[in-house]
């Protein structure tokens, strides 16, 4: 969290709360500029960086100093900063780097819609579909700018659990795996270089193909190893490995939508093999939790929803599959292992 620990008073409680909108759309704006890159450059001054950035200098100095306040950055000098392990990670060139995840979460598609959060509440309908009178992945596609910042910032968030998610489940066991909706193919890479012997293919729509191929993350060694397959998972899913994964798929759609996906999974998963959901693991009841507030950009985005393990143990069940066990990754997510009943 940005924030201090709540306070004790409830009054004080909520009035910080109200401060994270604040914060985040800060963070959100430092990130599109580049900031946290410009003061690793060397230029620590607010002058410097409002006529390098061409921002406003009052402007930047009274967000810089709300944000140091925080943890993130640090005034070391009037008007003067610096990074700090939190703004690091705004940086472009660090690894596990969240820029592209915060740009995107300040953009029209993610912000507008919070906006209208009341909206869903009342109706259980997301306030994005309302805005736009579509999917929002239907929208997606007729936005190319705002598709690549989506796939920018899926890429950022599966980089950064790749590492714990393909070390903490034994893959190379079932010798073949298809990553259906894989999008660029950071996961799959990550999963195919900690497990040597592992084929792998990657299974998407057609434009989301096309940039995995521009973007590479499957070139080189792992090349070898894996091919892409054109993949509508509401149509059919392609034939022909052991194992199959699904990473923030589910999580998507509501479950009359997610059985059609997981349907479609079963008529390809063989009875010898296994599909595997990578997706938030809920805390107990009055615990605080990133997939419980995840939840909420489901409810305003997709219509999707974040499941409790017996939620997705009933989804399964419904699909022709049993969930044989829930492994841990150290990250707030969890691979759920399934086989067919």
């Amino acid at each position: 969290m940005i924030a201090n620990a709540p306070a004790t008073n409830p009054f004080a409680q909520l009035l910080q709360y109200r401060s994270h909108f604040a914060l985040h759309q800060a963070l959100c704006a430092i990130a599109k500029f580049g900031v946290a890159d410009a003061i690793e450059r060397g230029l620590h001054h607010t002058s410097d960086l409002s006529r390098d950035l061409s921002l406003n200098e009052n402007a930047l100095y009274r967000t810089l100093r709300a944000l140091a306040g925080q943890g993130v950055f640090e005034e070391f000098a009037p008007r003067s900063f610096r990074n700090t392990p939190l703004s690091s990670v705004l940086r472009s060139d660090v690894p596990g780097s969240l820029r592209a995840l915060f740009i995107f979460g300040g953009c029209e598609f993610v912000a507008r819609p919070f906006q209208e959060f009341a909206y869903s509440l009342q109706t259980g309908v997301p306030s994005r579909h309302m805005l736009s009178g579509m999917d929002s992945f239907a929208y997606l596609a007729q936005n190319p700018e705002l598709a690549r910042m989506f796939d920018d910032a899926m890429t950022s968030f599966s980089n950064l659990i790749g590492p714990a998610v393909a070390g903490a489940y034994d893959f190379s066991a079932w010798g073949s795996l298809t990553d259906v909706g894989g999008g660029n193919g950071i996961l799959l890479r990550h999963v195919l270089k900690t497990h040597e012997t592992l084929r792998g293919v990657l299974a998407d729509v057609p434009h989301v193909l096309d940039r995995a191929r521009e973007i590479g993350f499957l070139s080189g060694e792992i090349a070898t190893r894996t091919s892409l397959q054109t993949c509508n998972f509401f149509e059919a899913i392609p034939a022909g490995s052991r194992a199959y994964l699904m990473k923030s798929v589910i999580h998507d759609w509501d479950d009359d939508k997610a059985l059609q996906i997981l349907r479609n999974c079963r008529r390809v998963v063989p009875e010898n093999g296994v599909l595997l959901l990578v997706e938030m693991s809920l805390s107990e009841p009055n615990q605080p939790s990133i997939g419980k507030a995840i939840d909420l950009y489901m409810l305003v985005l997709t219509g999707g929803r974040e499941r409790s393990v017996e939620e997705y143990r009933d989804l399964l069940a419904r699909a022709s599959f049993r969930l044989n066990r829930v492994v841990p990754t150290g990250t707030e997510f969890a691979v759920f292992e399934s086989v067919p009943a």
